[in-house]
């Protein structure tokens, strides 16, 4: 009786232990370089899932992820690795990146086919990507990801023109009457940190199109997908990205997402110069006080080409209405502009010149335009109105750069994230609503919020730095806020705004006059030098109510910091400056008096010195900024 009581009792623990071992082997790991983001991977049922944890704390529970939805997936074998390298990226918000990860392959069976499932996992973020193999050409596939979030977790994200959407809570919406439409990028706010659900690298995964965002059917989690047809015997998908932070600031400094993206395609991007232009769109109908009003004319651009040249501008951007009609191989250029005295006036006054293409405007055929414009010696295109042709907007890229051109997408352009590390001369784009466009939505508080919503995304084309914001409110320009006295904001603000939004093309729109006015407060724009920053640190902020950013090149700092219309202080600590060091500031501020409805002009500039550890009470007026610009002190 003894010895069969013993026999079952090793049999029972002999398939115990076989039953444990089966699932510690379909269950797979891989963690951050510093243990704190940890990813889990498994079967359930006949999928493959997934989960991920912060400092031991589930962020995103159990979620299904898949290529081939209602296909069987079946984990066949794993494999691990690790990276730690750095690389300089032509331009942006750092001058030198870390790329350092774990990465988890799963060798997965889809009835015919077979995918590799690889999870990279960086210290504040990760990304998922398929590679598929064994499926015909013109099959459909559709990359699919669920992220189930905590209940009491909240949703932030784009809404086009509108003031972004949030805080929306993951309980609420099993109840709500309405489902606003999710865009990326999507800001979860979490007890403890704060996540970013996004793509990166679209642009080398041919055939797939814009990621679809919905939720699922109890509301209760969200679902991202996106289709492609298969082309070739291989196929990779975008990168599936959540990015993950414990402060909200710091989601827009995150380098995961340039990580993620594909290397350099550019052979020699020496020619790729990042920095500020000048735009006519918005001064059009401005009167300087000599009695010229500016308008879609020759004096008018050689104007802008005298100024650029006194200020060390870069770029000037000509946009619509250079041109009164397109057919293919042929514009019809304005009779009022002498395009070819400009395009000579800028060459000699070295001021390189950007012209603007409405695709609605008629067709010049796509493979000729570029070409077209090189032989203008344009050194940029502006293009309008590609809407979300990821095909297309991909071509547009990749031709650019062949005829060795910047490219600037207008009006809600596909979000290729991670794109100006793969072409860099992909510059900026309109994946916001630029100052002066959609009045209505445009106040303080929807900046601060595009600023730590949209900008996770990429480099943004926002149109910051009015100076006249007594005229726009009047309504002195032709294309100026259709509502009068709607635009909240003071020109010191304009001036942080230009800092605070990273782009690889600071497109300031003002006139001439008015930053020559204000020269001692132009001077923060002017010196700044945009898209060549050795480190990027967002030092304070708070969803929809401020934002205090800092950029060094060197030993110089720039730093921007903007308030809501309630109006506040915040105490900057200069930690970030070198010990036992003098450093010279430049305060460029608010007064008393200042207030972005009543008095938004009123502006004061003083300098002083600090060190390493000073604070400094940075007060805005409703609707405000605060700049200073910290330089140190030359030893003599």
């Amino acid at each position: 009786m003894y010895k069969m009581i013993s026999i079952e009792l090793r049999l029972i623990l002999f398939f115990f232990l076989v039953f444990n071992v089966a699932n510690a082997q379909s269950l797979f790991t891989v963690s951050s370089p510093d243990g704190n983001l940890q990813v889990q991977l498994s079967e359930v049922g006949e999928a493959v899932n997934y989960q991920v944890f912060w400092n031991g704390e589930a962020i995103v529970n159990s979620s299904k992820i898949s290529i081939l939805p209602g296909t069987a997936s079946k984990i066949q074998g794993s494999a691990t690795s690790t990276k730690n390298e750095t690389w300089k990226p032509v331009w942006g918000q750092f001058s030198e990146i870390t790329d350092h990860y774990n990465e988890l392959t799963l060798d997965i069976a889809l009835g015919e086919a077979s995918a590799k499932l690889i999870t990279r996992v960086y210290d504040h973020g990760l990304g998922f990507r398929y590679e598929l193999r064994g499926l015909k050409a013109g099959a459909e596939v559709t990359m699919y990801c669920e992220y189930k979030l905590d209940g009491n977790d909240s949703l932030y994200f784009p809404s086009g023109e509108n003031p972004p959407v949030g805080p929306l809570a993951i309980n609420e919406l099993a109840t709500s009457d309405e489902t606003p439409k999710l865009r990326m990028p999507i800001v979860v706010e979490t007890k403890k940190p704060y996540l970013s659900i996004l793509e990166s690298d679209l642009f080398s995964a041919p055939g797939f199109d814009v990621i679809s965002l919905s939720y699922d059917q109890n509301r209760s989690a969200i679902i991202s997908s996106n289709t492609a047809q298969v082309t070739e015997e291989k196929l990779i998908t975008p990168w599936r990205v959540i990015l993950v932070n414990d402060q909200i600031g710091d989601l827009v400094t995150n380098t995961v997402t340039l990580n993620l993206a594909a290397p350099n395609q550019i052979e020699d991007p020496s020619w790729i110069k990042p920095g500020k232009t000048l735009w006519d769109w918005r001064v059009h109908g401005y009167t300087a006080s000599d009695g010229f009003t500016y308008g879609i004319n020759t004096e008018s651009y050689l104007r802008f080409i005298d100024f650029a040249a006194e200020m060390g501008i870069e770029y000037f951007l000509i946009d619509d209405s250079w041109y009164k009609k397109v057919t293919p191989g042929n514009f019809e250029l304005s009779e009022k502009l002498d395009l070819q005295k400009v395009i000579a006036y800028a060459a000699e006054k070295d001021v390189e010149l950007m012209l603007y293409y409405d695709r609605r405007h008629g067709e010049y055929g796509d493979e000729e335009l570029f070409e077209y414009y090189k032989s203008l010696g344009m050194k940029g295109i502006k293009y309008g109105f590609m809407g979300q042709n990821v095909p297309f907007s991909r071509d547009a890229i990749a031709s650019s750069a062949e005829s060795q051109l910047l490219i600037d997408f207008h009006d809600s352009p596909v979000p290729f994230t991670g794109i100006e590390r793969t072409y860099a001369n992909a510059i900026t784009k309109e994946y916001c609503h630029a100052q002066q466009d959609s009045r209505k939505a445009f106040t303080p508080e929807t900046f601060i919020k595009m600023a730590l919503i949209n900008a996770i995304q990429g480099p943004l084309d926002m149109n910051n730095g009015n100076f006249d914001l007594s005229g726009i409110n009047r309504g002195d320009r032709e294309k100026g806020p259709k509502i009068t006295n709607s635009y909240i904001s003071t020109v010191v603000s304009e001036a942080a705004r230009t800092l605070i939004i990273h782009s690889g093309l600071v497109c300031i729109p003002d006139a001439p006059e008015e930053y020559r006015e204000k020269a001692d407060l132009f001077e923060f724009i002017q010196k700044q030098p945009v898209g060549k920053w050795d480190e990027s640190i967002i030092l304070d902020a708070k969803m929809g109510e401020y934002i205090s950013t800092a950029r060094r090149q060197g030993d110089s700092w720039f730093i921007g910091s903007v308030h809501d219309q309630q109006g506040g202080t915040l105490d900057i600590a200069l930690d970030f400056l070198q010990p036992g060091k003098e450093y010279q500031i430049t305060y460029y501020e608010d007064t008393d008096e200042t207030h972005g409805k009543t008095n938004p002009e009123a502006y004061q500039v003083r300098s002083g010195l600090v060190k390493k550890g000073d604070i400094v009470h940075a007060k805005m007026a409703p609707g405000g900024g605060h700049c200073m610009w910290i330089r140190m002190v030359e030893l003599k």
